[in-house]
């Protein structure tokens, strides 16, 4: 018997991982339990290690199953991206896709978007991972991003997906107590929430007014009790009347209309900070990547209200 890792083992151990138990994997593959479980025990004599912690009732990955798992995962990925660039496979969606997205975002609209994916897209498994900050764009980490502000250098492909107009608001409760502001440097007076996320200067809100060559930007450091990671606690507190918050329109449009939240400074203009979908260029033609980005780009537009909005790639 041969030893180390064989080709056939890569796929069939994703597919164990997935189906979460040594008989429901048998069904999977049209085999028999002990079918599966004789494979596994081949591939961990010959790798010298054990992957699978068996129990009567579930079974788990042990570290190095992980770790197998992760590397099993990202080659069958690749061996996908080659068919495809070849042209030798059916442009079928299929495979892992492994998509970052912000906490706030990822949780109300990437989320509920990737449940839609995956049933209209069954061969698809998709692994979503939200974080406050966006991964390096020379990790392997990820082979979609959803990102807001400018797009990327030319290491990476995207595509434009929606504006994002970032608004400053506050409970009317708060301005009736506090004043409403008039002009940027009034925010200096006020309590103003804030929200620790990405690389922007913590604290420093820039404020524009006019247009072309005639903009003129203030920078205004804020001051408040409260500050969070979370985009969500933010708006809350907003809610409650504890401050002026600087927050995306997709987040408290609804508030806006239903008047629990009253926009403040709005002949102001904030920086823009637009969405995008983002992948390495390598994975910019295969099949499962283009889907959800398309997915992605047609889902959202109703977020999209700027004349400008729609779809561009660049590499």
């Amino acid at each position: 018997m041969s030893n180390g890792i064989q080709p056939a083992d890569l796929g069939f151990f994703s597919a164990l991982a997935s189906a979460g138990s040594l008989s429901a994997a048998a069904r999977e593959l049209g085999i028999t339990t002990p079918a599966v479980s004789k494979h596994l025990a081949l591939m961990e004599s010959r790798v010298g290690l054990s992957l699978v912690n068996r129990t009567t009732r579930r079974m788990s990955l042990t570290p190095e199953g992980e770790l197998y798992l992760e590397h099993a995962r990202r080659i069958l990925g690749e061996i996908d991206d080659m068919e495809q660039l070849l042209g030798v496979s059916k442009a079928t969606p299929k495979g892992l896709l492994r998509v970052n997205a912000t906490l706030g975002f990822g949780r109300s609209h990437v989320a509920p978007l990737i449940s839609r994916f995956v049933r209209k897209h069954a061969q698809v498994e998709v692994q979503l991972q939200l974080s406050v900050n966006p991964p390096p764009l020379t990790d392997d980490a990820f082979d979609v991003c959803i990102r807001f502000g400018a797009p990327p250098d030319a290491r990476a492909s995207w595509r434009y997906i929606a504006p994002n107009r970032r608004l400053l608001c506050a409970a009317p409760a708060y301005l009736a107590r506090h004043g409403t502001p008039k002009v940027p440097n009034d925010l200096t007076r006020h309590h103003c929430i804030g929200i620790r996320q990405g690389e922007e200067a913590y604290g420093v809100w820039r404020l524009t007014s006019g247009r072309g060559r005639n903009a003129t930007t203030e920078a205004v450091k804020t001051r408040g009790m409260l500050a969070t990671n979370d985009g969500e606690i933010a708006v809350n507190w907003a809610l409650d009347g504890h401050g002026i918050l600087m927050r995306a329109e997709w987040d408290i449009e609804r508030y806006l209309k239903n008047g629990r939240l009253v926009q403040v400074l709005p002949q102001f203009h904030t920086p823009d900070s637009d969405i995008h979908a983002v992948y390495p260029q390598r994975h910019q033609l295969a099949a499962r990547v283009r889907a959800f980005v398309d997915f992605v780009s047609s889902s959202l537009g109703h977020l999209s209200k700027a004349p400008h909005a729609g779809v561009r790639d660049a590499h």
